[in-house]
């Protein structure tokens, strides 16, 4: 496959004033003091180094709250084009990936080659870069699965390295290049099946769509249009004439309990039934955090103060619905749902997304 990497261009040449709102899917954000975008792993390696702290990398900005009152130093926008077919063989195909690559780009490019693995991860906003501090997940896949390396500046060592996926600390969520600002990642390698079909299908959600039994297999194709439309469904595909789109996607993530907190929780919502839940290793549970938030009040479409509300199609999103809402009216929305699930149930929900320059 063609190198797509963007022609390069200087630092210098790139430095953009401006508030920080237009570079998130929430649209909100104050001004940063500088900012400044990198076309490569070397030009994002060398902004790194020459900016004043603080730094703060955002490439897709999809899974980023920044404060009102913006980023006091330097914002590197990673916007590093390129996917590049680095081992092969009969069976699989391993694929580097530049940072600032689109990630949906990315899965589209996968199917139509026949490459099997990220499909069920199609429509999700955002780079690829951030899909290993995050493990993105959806419909029974993680990232985790299919990472081999994760190429990244060192900004205590000052060095490149590649850190293999067995490394990286990969959890529900989470790694451990999440809240840590020692390294920049600039590519991720990614193992994929050559297959015309999907992985088993894992989640019900998506076998109902799809018309088949959990575990069965579909075309990528088949798989990914599945996908499309129910993230679509639940606002969660960026659309520009929909103001649920205005969002981080899923705010808080599902909490995982141990058995005798998740024991309580039953207890305490015995009227409601059983909430959904998926066993995990060591006793642990996996929580709907969308479960809770609606049996503690919260409906589809409820709202706040200063034009944000969560989303009228899944309660998971929180969403800057006027397009012109401030930050801490979106995290004042978050608390009160976090402090009435925790009164209603005994379980604290916890954001998905990094929170810069404010706090929950």
């Amino acid at each position: 496959m063609p190198d797509a990497s963007a022609q390069p261009t200087t630092d210098a040449d790139r430095a953009i004033p401006g508030p920080l709102a237009g570079y998130t899917t929430l649209r909100t954000g104050g001004p940063a003091a500088r900012i400044v975008a990198a076309g490569s792993a070397d030009e994002i390696v060398r902004a790194v180094r020459t900016a004043a702290e603080p730094v703060l990398i955002l490439a897709g900005g999809s899974n980023v709250v920044i404060g009102d009152a913006g980023f006091p130093g330097t914002v590197v926008l990673v916007r590093s084009r390129g996917v590049r077919v680095i081992a092969e063989d009969a069976t699989s195909v391993t694929v580097r990936v530049d940072a600032g690559e689109p990630w949906d780009d990315l899965v589209a490019t996968t199917v139509a080659n026949g490459w099997s693995g990220l499909e069920c991860l199609s429509g999700i906003p955002g780079s690829t870069g951030a899909t290993p501090i995050q493990n993105v997940g959806a419909y029974g896949q993680e990232v985790a699965e299919t990472i081999t390396g994760v190429e990244v500046y060192d900004r205590i060592q000052g060095t490149r390295q590649v850190i293999p996926a067995a490394d990286c600390g990969f959890a529900y969520r989470g790694s451990i290049f999440k809240y840590v600002d020692r390294w920049v990642v600039l590519s991720v390698d990614f193992r994929l099946t050559r297959s015309p079909l999907s992985g088993p299908v894992r989640y019900a959600e998506l076998a109902r769509a799809l018309g088949v039994e959990v575990g069965d297999q579909v075309p990528l194709a088949d798989a990914r249009a599945a996908v499309l439309r129910l993230r679509a469904g639940k606002g969660m595909v960026l659309d520009a004439n929909d103001p649920d789109t205005r969002s981080v996607g899923s705010f808080f993530t599902n909490p995982v309990l141990d058995r005798a907190t998740y024991d309580h929780l039953v207890e305490r919502a015995t009227e409601l039934g059983d909430p959904p839940a998926w066993p995990g290793a060591d006793g642990l549970v996996k929580v709907s955090a969308a479960w809770l938030i609606d049996k503690a009040g919260f409906a589809k479409g409820h709202p706040g103060e200063g034009g944000v509300a969560i989303s009228s199609k899944h309660t998971l999103a929180l969403t800057n619905r006027s397009g012109t809402a401030h930050t801490s009216d979106l995290l004042a929305l978050a608390a009160t749902i976090r402090d009435q699930v925790h009164a209603r149930f005994g379980v604290t929900l916890h954001p998905e997304p990094v929170l810069v320059n404010c706090t929950l």
